[in-house]
């Protein structure tokens, strides 16, 4: 999405919105370099959109809130298919991915196994950002074939009611479903604009198209994923045995405004792993900062 002012000058000779030739673009260059735009169909009913390339060990990324495969790893696909598999699904709800099933965390992670029953695949890295985190961490938990993992900007089951109600109080909202599920350009604009460091300025009317594009479908499921998003994290609460979690990493953004910084220290020392900071990194670090995500992926599945 940071990508979009590059296309501010064709605005004037073309009728197709900016945000689609980006997005559109975006694909292009993933196909280039080989990769594959498949669906698979989903036990519970539905499709999961997912993109594949590449080959050696494999590495599976899963977006984050709002986001897409594509507009929230492209930069990172395209590195790490070099010298991996690179496996990167758009979550229910999300890009080209739908469910049957009731919105949940639980939802999400089931179909992502299906994805890695479909694909036979013995052993999986995977590699998930902010609400991807969140799925990744389930799996940590539930996939045995999870071999390593990677958490951005995610904080697993340690966050309290009260951390949501501090992050409520940072945004100066009600709810986190007024924060993730944006209803119009002006807090899709509230929502970047704390994601992202220095994201660029647009005209509203881009910021409608943001939203339109990746965010304005599925708006109840979204609500849903939001709201029962603390249910989830006490039914994993009861699950976790870090013991018997596959070694993992963690990334952060030093100002991020969405899971302090605090708080990927404490995931770091609950799990006993490893911690990137990243110096005056945000929220959304695949974006900021794809080449330092690719290196620090390469360094942990080597």
């Amino acid at each position: 999405m940071r990508s979009i002012y590059l296309m501010l000058s064709m605005l004037f000779i073309s009728g197709c919105s900016i945000v689609e030739m980006v997005d559109s673009s975006e694909k292009t260059a993933l196909k280039k370099v080989g990769f594959v735009q498949q669906q698979l169909t989903l036990a519970e009913g539905g499709k999961l959109n997912y993109w594949q390339a590449g080959q050696g060990k494999t590495v599976l990324l899963i977006h984050g809130f709002g986001g897409t495969a594509v507009t929230s790893w492209q930069q990172v696909m395209l590195d790490l298919s070099q010298d991996y598999q690179v496996i990167a699904a758009d979550l229910a709800w999300f890009g080209d991915s739908v469910s049957e099933a009731t919105p949940s965390l639980a939802t999400q992670s089931q179909a992502v196994r299906q994805l890695i029953d479909a694909l036979n695949v013995d052993k999986v890295n995977v590699v998930g950002i902010s609400y991807g985190g969140f799925v990744t961490f389930d799996l940590m938990i539930n996939e045995p074939r999870v071999e390593k993992a990677v958490l951005l900007a995610s904080p697993g089951v340690l966050f309290s009611d009260a951390d949501l109600e501090e992050l409520n109080q940072r945004f100066a909202v009600e709810s986190a479903t007024d924060i993730f599920v944006p209803k119009n350009a002006t807090e899709m604009r509230r929502l970047l604009n704390a994601t992202f460091i220095d994201f660029p300025w647009y005209p509203a009317f881009i910021d409608a198209a943001i939203y339109a594009q990746y965010f304005a479908g599925y708006h109840n499921e979204k609500q849903v994923l939001i709201d029962s998003l603390p249910a989830d994290r006490d039914r994993i609460a009861t699950t976790v045995s870090t013991a018997s979690l596959p070694p993992s990493m963690l990334i952060w953004g030093e100002r991020d405004q969405v899971f302090p910084l605090a708080s990927g220290i404490q995931l770091a020392n609950y799990l006993n792993a490893p911690i990137m900071v990243i110096p005056k990194g945000a929220h959304g670090l695949s974006n900021d900062y794809p080449e330092l995500i690719s290196q620090a992926v390469r360094a942990f599945v080597q």
